[in-house]
C-alpha cells in the first residue's frame, strides 16, 4: 500500500449549499470531483492527521463507491481512525450520535437528504463537525475557498475495505472501526422514551404505519418499532434501503408520500403514521384523517415534550427556522421559555444548542429534533409522538384540536415552484428586493403591509451574521409570507414561497382556503408567473 499525490486542478461548481454539497451522481462519478472536495473538506478543517472521523450514508447509488475513496484519503491524508458504518450505511441523526458519543473529530455523512438517488439522480456530502452538528458557514466558505485553489489530492493505493463485517480491520496505518449503524442510535432513544407505555399503547390496539420510503430509516424503524415496542411485522412499509428508493422520490411530505397519505386519510386507517426520509432526519406525522404539519408538529412537542423521560425537567428553550410558522412562538411564551428564529439549514441551531440556550428545534422542511444530536431526527420525532400519545391517552386529532384550542391555528403552507432557471429566479429575487423599501403601508387585497425586509440573521452566541436569508411581507394582524431559493436542490432553483395567517376562532378550515387571501397578495407582489412562466407550484405542503 503506498500513498499517492494526484495533480489536479480546480472544479466548478462546489460550493455547499445549507447541508453540503448536492449536484448529480454522474457529476461526483466525473474524474477528480469527489477526491477535490474530499481533500478540500480535510483541508478546510485543518487537515485530518491523527484524527478520528465517523463515515456513513444513507446507502443511495455511488455510496459504497464513494465511502472506499473517502477511507484510502482519509489514511493517505493521516487519520489514525475511521469508524464506519456496516455496508457504509448510516443515517444522519445516527452518525452525529456516533460522532457526539464516540468523542471524534467529525463525520464525513454522505447523503443528498430528501432527494432521489440513482445513478442519474442526485448525491451529496457534507462535514459534520466534533459536536455532531453540520459545518458552519465558516468551515464551509473555508472548504469552498479550497476548491478554487487545489492542485493536488492525496490517495492510498490499496483494495477496497471489507465493510460487510463488524469489527476492525486496517487500511495503511489507518485503523477502520465497523460498527452496527444501529445498536448506539437504539440505545440512545431508550434513554429518551418510556419504550413500556409506548408499547403497552401498541399491544392495547393502537396500529401504526411507518413508510420509510426504500430508504436509511428501514432498519432504525423495524429494530425499534417492531422489535423493541411489539408492533406487528409489515408496520414499516418500504423498508429496505435501496440505491435508487425504489423509483421513490424519499421525501415524506403529502405529495411524495401518497401511499401513506392514501392509508391514513381512507376509511381504514392505522391510528398513527409516519413517514421518514433519505437520510433519516425528516419526518412527517399523520392521524387518522389528520395531517399534522411540520410548524404544527414543533408545537405540540414543546407544549408536552415534558411528558417523555428525557425531557422531564422541562424545555430549556426553543428554536425555529425563520419560515416556520409562529405556531412555536406561543407556547414558548405559555412555558415562559426563549424562542429563538435562525435562518434555514439545522446548522444555525448547532451554536444555540451547544450553548445550552434551546433543546428543541425545528424548521418547517419536515425537520424536528432535540439537543440529543446536532441534526434534525425523523425516528425521534415519531417516538416523540408516541410517547405523548402514550402519556395522555389521546390520539393525533384529538391532540391537534386541543392544541388549536388552547393557542389558536396558524393556517400555513409552503409552495414549491422546482427547477427554475437559474437566471430567472434570480432576477425575481433581485426585482422583489428593489420593491421592499416601498411596500410598507402599501394595501394589498384585504391587507395593509406592517413591514418587508430581506431577513438578516445575527447568532447570539459567536456574534456571526447571515445575510439574504429569504424575504419576509408581514401584514398588519400577523398574516405573512416568505419567499426564498432553496440550497437543497441539484437542478436550477427551487423557490419555495411559505404562507401563513393565525386564527383563534375557525380552526378547521382547509389550510389552503384559509390562506387564499394570503396566497392571491404574495402572488400580486412577488410576480412569480411573470417572472418564471409558472402559474402552480409543483409542490404543495
Amino acid at each position: 500500500m503506498t500513498a499517492k499525490t494526484i495533480t489536479t486542478t480546480p472544479l466548478d461548481g462546489q460550493k455547499p449549499g445549507t447541508s453540503g454539497l448536492r449536484k448529480k451522481t454522474r457529476v461526483f462519478m466525473g474524474a477528480h470531483y469527489l477526491e477535490n472536495f474530499v481533500q478540500a473538506m480535510f483541508d478546510g478543517v485543518g487537515g485530518v492527521a491523527g484524527k478520528v472521523l465517523v463515515v456513513g450514508g444513507d446507502g443511495r447509488f455511488h455510496n459504497d463507491t464513494a465511502t472506499q475513496t473517502i477511507l484510502a484519503m482519509a489514511a493517505a491524508n493521516g487519520a489514525s481512525r475511521a469508524i464506519v458504518g456496516q455496508n457504509a450505511l448510516l443515517s444522519t441523526p445516527a452518525a452525529s450520535n456516533l460522532i457526539r458519543t464516540r468523542k471524534t473529530d467529525g463525520g464525513i455523512i454522505l447523503s443528498a437528504s430528501h432527494n432521489p438517488g440513482g445513478e442519474d439522480e442526485d448525491f451529496g456530502i457534507k462535514f459534520n463537525m466534533p459536536n455532531g452538528g453540520p459545518a458552519p458557514e465558516g468551515v464551509t466558505n473555508a472548504i469552498f475557498e479550497r476548491t478554487k485553489t487545489l492542485d493536488a489530492y492525496h490517495i492510498l493505493d490499496a483494495a477496497p475495505v471489507d465493510l460487510s463485517q463488524i469489527g476492525t480491520t486496517r487500511l495503511g496505518e489507518m485503523e477502520v472501526e465497523i460498527v452496527d449503524p444501529v445498536a448506539a442510535y437504539v440505545d440512545l432513544m431508550r434513554d429518551l422514551f418510556d419504550f413500556d407505555a409506548i408499547g403497552r399503547m401498541i399491544a392495547g390496539g393502537l396500529a401504526v404505519r411507518f413508510d420509510a420510503m426504500c430508504a436509511i430509516t428501514g432498519p432504525y424503524a423495524r429494530a425499534i418499532l417492531q422489535d423493541a415496542l411489539g408492533a406487528p411485522s409489515g408496520t414499516v412499509t418500504h423498508g429496505t434501503p435501496l440505491p435508487d428508493f425504489g423509483g421513490m422520490h424519499p421525501d415524506p411530505n403529502p405529495t411524495w408520500a401518497h401511499e401513506l397519505m392514501d392509508e391514513m386519510m381512507g376509511p381504514n386507517a392505522p391510528g398513527f403514521g409516519a413517514a421518514s426520509d433519505g437520510d433519516g432526519d425528516r419526518n412527517m406525522i399523520v392521524g387518522p384523517n389528520c395531517y399534522v404539519s411540520p410548524s404544527d408538529s414543533l408545537a405540540v412537542i414543546a407544549a408536552n415534550a415534558h411528558l417523555a423521560p428525557g425531557y422531564k425537567d422541562g424545555l430549556k428553550g426553543v428554536a425555529r427556522s425563520m419560515p416556520t410558522s409562529a405556531a412555536v412562538d406561543r407556547v414558548a411564551e405559555a412555558l415562559g421559555i426563549d424562542c429563538y428564529e435562525t435562518p434555514t439549514g439545522w446548522k444555525f441551531f448547532g451554536n444555540l444548542m451547544d450553548d445550552g440556550r434551546v433543546s428543541l428545534c425545528g424548521e418547517e422542511s419536515f425537520g424536528t429534533g432535540s439537543d440529543h444530536v446536532r441534526e434534525k431526527d425523523g425516528v425521534w420525532a415519531v417516538l416523540m409522538w408516541l410517547n405523548i400519545m402514550a402519556a395522555t391517552g389521546k390520539s393525533v386529532p384529538e391532540l391537534m384540536q386541543d392544541h388549536w384550542s388552547r393557542f389558536g391555528r396558524n393556517y400555513y403552507s409552503r409552495h414549491d415552484f422546482e427547477a427554475i432557471e437559474t437566471e430567472k429566479a434570480d432576477a425575481l429575487m433581485s426585482s422583489l428586493r428593489g420593491k421592499l423599501a416601498g411596500l410598507p403601508g402599501q394595501n394589498i387585497g384585504p391587507f395593509v403591509v406592517e413591514t418587508a425586509d430581506d431577513y438578516a440573521y445575527l447568532d447570539p452566541v459567536d456574534g456571526s451574521r447571515s445575510e439574504q436569508q429569504g424575504v419576509r411581507v408581514v401584514f398588519e394582524g400577523g398574516a405573512r409570507f416568505v419567499v426564498r431559493l432553496s440550497g437543497t436542490g441539484t437542478s436550477g432553483a427551487t423557490l419555495r414561497l411559505y404562507l401563513e395567517r393565525l386564527d383563534s376562532e375557525h380552526l378547521d378550515l382547509e389550510p389552503q382556503a384559509a390562506l387564499a387571501d394570503v396566497i392571491a397578495a404574495a402572488q400580486d407582489v412577488i410576480g412569480i408567473a411573470a417572472h418564471t412562466g409558472r402559474d402552480a407550484p409543483d409542490v404543495i405542503t
